[in-house]
């Protein structure tokens, strides 16, 4: 007798495993298929060269929601995140170098070095944004409203518009700022030294295909700054035992509650009857019977790839084939015989515990875009170099480090009919001289690398475009219409299909946000009550 399941979850990331958490706390029967041997998504913890272990993709810890750490008990699990003593150090190109974070104070002495006017205001700038970011944060465990879910989106508009209402009308120009400006024009605004625009504009290309200058960049600086680390808001830290730590001890949580993991069982297609989704077809040929379908890949991947034809309406075809992915990142991990010596600051120290940003000024940044569009990736890439491993001595032989390297910009698609399969080498390369100029020496430390461009990343991952969002962060794309207006409530176009993943609101990083709020919408449609408001 075929095994039926109240619903099957496609993709056993972070998102995916918290919405199995929920729906089985619920009392769902619940399984989670996963196309690799390992569960983790992108937040995965693998030994790339003997001896050396790393998180693979994605590296760093801020944005995971408290309630979900709280709601599932990951502290017990053996969760546990150590705050970087100072958010990041820029090396710049005149020999000199800034720190950012530890404190307003420490951070206000170090802006003095560059601007009195920037140490002076930093203060303010920092009211403005939080001020903002404590509306967003609010926002991101909620259900946006869904144009055409009937009474419950007046309901939800007026509940969570009341909030972004009730700001000053200082702050609602800085909602409006922050929405619509570009990243150098937001930042223009507030300082004079291009040291410190580059230490706070690093945050609008992270993960985003763009310029500086693009009109909306300046959001994606907001989108960064949303999370905590221990309680302390806009922090970031390393996990012990890398991110996978994290999502092993997600999967202890649901197995606990008897949810169902299958690895190495990738999906073929949806199965649709009658416009109602009847759970999924494995590559295997098993078909596992469900009454949901809920997808933790993005949106892409899901309606290009796994329907049928004809199972969706032409228009949503148009909509989704319109929908904009690409983030320009380029993942390297590499095993080092030794610490960097950065020319600036040669000795061991705080700064190599923190985010090391190789992009010195905006101008360096808006080049690093110009050359990637025009020969697919940047002639002097935007580089953050992490070693987890300075604080984490389970990853690296003793007196050894491992460092992440995530870059920016490299085109999705190269130019000229070039594959990154044969390029790939090259571009690694060209990043290893960027930092080899900052950190004489760091080239001749390289014991082993492991290279993931954004093709990589989407064969690895399934991550289309190399997208580490799931789906570009711009206006067009957030809140109610991530991924399409209508369907931007964690609800797909066919009864029971449901999205948790990064390609809805509030969208990329290891937040556990979607997985959490899709969870919630599941539970309330099978409510009298939830049903009802929709009508």
């Amino acid at each position: 007798m075929t095994k039926k399941y109240d619903a099957v979850i496609i993709g056993a990331g972070h998102n995916g495993l918290v919405c199995a958490f929920y729906l089985a706390r619920a009392g769902l029967k619940v399984r989670l298929v996963e196309r690799r041997d390992v569960v983790g998504g992108a937040a995965v913890t693998e030994e790339f060269h003997p001896g050396f272990r790393n998180s693979v993709a994605s590296y760093t810890v801020s944005l995971l929601q408290p309630q979900v750490i709280r709601d599932m008990k990951l502290e017990d699990e053996g969760y546990r995140v150590i705050e970087r003593p100072i958010s990041n150090f820029l090396p710049q190109e005149d020999g000199g170098y800034l720190k950012l974070g530890g404190g307003m104070e420490r951070t206000q002495a170090e802006f003095r070095r560059f601007s009195a006017h920037d140490a002076n205001i930093l203060p303010e700038y920092y009211d403005s944004l939080e001020g903002v970011a404590d509306v967003l944060r609010d926002l991101a465990m909620k259900t946006p409203p869904n144009l055409g879910g009937g009474l419950k989106t007046l309901i939800d508009g007026a509940l969570q518009g009341r909030k972004l209402a009730g700001l000053t009308i200082d702050r609602q120009r800085d909602v409006l700022d922050l929405f619509t400006k570009s990243a150098r024009t937001l930042l223009d605004s507030w300082f004079e030294s291009e040291a410190v625009k580059a230490a706070f504009g690093f945050d609008a290309v992270v993960g985003n295909y763009a310029s500086p200058d693009t009109p909306g960049s300046a959001y994606v600086l907001l989108h960064h700054v949303f999370g905590e680390v221990n309680g302390k808001k806009g922090a970031w830290g390393h996990s012990v035992g890398g991110m996978g730590a994290i999502t092993q001890a997600m999967a202890r949580v649901v197995t606990a509650l008897g949810v169902e993991i299958s690895l190495e069982a990738p999906v073929s297609r949806v199965l649709v009857n009658g416009g109602k989704v009847a759970g999924v077809k494995l590559e295997s040929g098993e078909e596992v019977i469900a009454d949901r379908v809920i997808a933790n890949v993005g949106p892409k991947l899901l309606y290009e790839r796994m329907f049928a034809e004809g199972d969706l309406a032409p228009e949503f075809r148009r909509r989704i084939k319109a929908f904009k992915v690409g983030s320009g990142t380029f993942r390297m991990n590499v095993a080092l015989s030794e610490l960097p010596r950065f020319t600036c600051l040669p000795e061991a120290g705080e700064h190599h515990q923190s985010g090391i940003i190789i992009a010195p000024t905006l101008d360096y940044m808006d080049q690093a875009f110009i050359d990637a569009k025009a020969q697919g990736w940047s002639q002097k890439p935007i580089v953050e170099m992490l070693i987890p491993s300075t604080v984490d001595d389970s990853l690296a032989p003793d007196g050894q480090h491992v460092a992440s390297l995530f870059c920016q910009q490299f085109a999705p698609e190269l130019p000229d009919g070039r594959d990154w399969d044969t390029e790939e080498g090259k571009a690694a390369e060209t990043i290893i001289d960027t930092v080899e100029a900052y950190a004489p020496g760091f080239r001749a430390s390289i014991l082993g690398r492991q290279i993931l461009s954004p093709k990589g990343l989407e064969r690895r991952f399934g991550l289309v475009g190399g997208d580490i969002m799931h789906g570009n962060m711009s206006l067009d794309q957030l809140w109610s219409a991530r991924p399409v207006l209508g369907n931007g409530a964690y609800r797909g176009p066919l009864d029971g299909l449901y999205m948790c993943g990064a390609g809805t609101h509030p969208g990329g990083g290891v937040t556990g946000a979607p997985g959490h709020n899709c969870a919630q919408e599941v539970l309330a449609d099978r409510s009298f009550f939830g049903r009802l408001i929709r009508r």
